[in-house]
């Protein structure tokens, strides 16, 4: 029986063909079935027989590009997307056992509508659900709603003044997101819904609360019109590349998604966070760290080098990444996340090469493995995403004794 003190935490981020761009022309790829609820719910049947944790869902207000801040007019990639909190709606009521995690932009959005969508996604899931909250800068993404201006940013002059107060403006925004998300999934105690036939008394106005948030960019009365979810806060996590979104991470996520390239980076993260989480009270909250990584997983080291070399070639240019990019078999593989899970981190967020191939890597290869070494668990031992990550159901902010 695994020690659940050693146990880590596995998710897998779903985006189209894979995280490489020529991954949609490999011989298993289904481009031809990118845009149909049965390709998703093949991957995240796959990924729930590995007993993972979640899977995340890529989305965008954007079309894909291959610069970070403008598009671009590439034809040989793949390009375009369906709704992730959509197909995570889809996709739940197939499954038992795994988290859903989609992504969602908060800075074109507005938190009301994004905290009825994740409650009801919690609905059908049976308190299975989260959010990836993340940001825009792009002026491309501003431009298809009309009601703010994004000045372009450059990879150049990312680290002028000017570019550092808009980046920080856009995670102060998003911290506040998160708090009226969470207010209002709160702004319905647990008991409110009496459904009383005989007496005629559906729900008790009294356990039904205004938040009345007043913010720099949000006025929200509430309460919501969605019932509190059934793990009462949704999960909420947050992509962090250090500065202002490892703060966003500290004030409001249960899980920030990290990227270091060694054990090292690693135990500096989780301190870094750590840190912060102290500083603004949070210090006794249980907060979730996963490191990310793009992974070629192949029976042999060879092999997945040899992968890689092919699709580069596809490609035109050597693969890069935000996070470590890892090529090899999934027993080295194994060997770095516990590296790293002593480090600091509790869990990790892999980003499949191609997809189904680097997928069915990780549920046949990787699993086993990190299993046979007493750290995988090899059932699902609760029946909530919380659960899962043992993490606690919060207690209602506005219920009164």
């Amino acid at each position: 029986m695994p020690d659940p003190q050693n146990l880590l935490h596995l998710a897998v981020a779903l985006d189209g063909a894979g995280w490489h761009p020529a991954a949609w022309r490999e011989a298993d790829a289904r481009p031809d079935h990118l845009f149909e609820a049965g390709y998703w719910a093949d991957l995240i049947a796959e990924a729930e027989r590995g007993l993972l944790d979640f899977v995340t869902i890529e989305d965008s207000l954007t079309l894909q590009s291959d610069h970070p801040f403008k598009p671009d007019d590439r034809t040989d990639r793949v390009r375009g997307r369906l709704d992730a909190v959509l197909i995570a709606a889809r996709i739940a009521p197939r499954t038992k056992g795994i988290g859903f995690v989609p992504s969602v932009n908060v800075t074109h959005t507005e938190p009301f509508h994004l905290s009825k969508s994740i409650a009801t996604l919690d609905y059908v899931s049976t308190g299975r659900a989260g959010v990836r909250v993340q940001v825009s800068a792009r002026p491309d993404a501003a431009a298809h709603f009309g009601r703010r201006e994004s000045p372009r940013l450059s990879v150049d002059g990312i680290d002028d003044e000017a570019s550092q107060q808009q980046i920080g403006d856009y995670f102060a925004e998003a911290a506040d997101y998160v708090e009226v998300l969470r207010r209002l999934w709160d702004s319905w105690e647990d008991d409110a819904e009496i459904r009383d036939a005989r007496t005629g008394r559906f729900v008790d106005r009294q356990k039904l609360h205004c938040i009345d948030f007043e913010g720099r960019w949000f006025s929200v009365k509430g309460p919501s019109i969605t019932p509190r979810p059934p793990q009462g806060q949704p999960i909420v996590a947050a992509l962090g590349h250090g500065g202002v979104s490892y703060q966003l991470i500290a004030e409001g996520a249960d899980i920030g998604f990290v990227t270091p390239h060694d054990a090292t980076q690693a135990s500096d993260a989780a301190l870094e966070i750590g840190s912060l989480r102290r500083a603004v009270g949070r210090g006794q909250d249980a907060v979730h760290l996963f490191g990310d990584l793009v992974v070629f997983l192949d029976r042999t080291t060879q092999a997945a080098q040899d992968r890689r070399r092919r699709l580069d070639d596809v490609a035109g240019h050597e693969y890069r990444s935000d996070a470590e990019v890892f090529v090899g078999t999934p027993v080295q593989l194994a060997d770095v996340l516990q590296e790293w899970h002593a480090a600091g981190l509790s869990g990790f967020r892999l980003r499949p090469a191609t997809l189904p191939y680097d997928l069915a890597q990780i549920t046949d290869g990787l699993v086993p493995e990190l299993r046979r070494r007493g750290v995988f668990r090899t059932a699902y031992e609760a029946d909530t995403l919380r659960g899962l990550l043992g993490l606690p159901r919060p207690a209602n902010r506005y219920a009164v004794a």
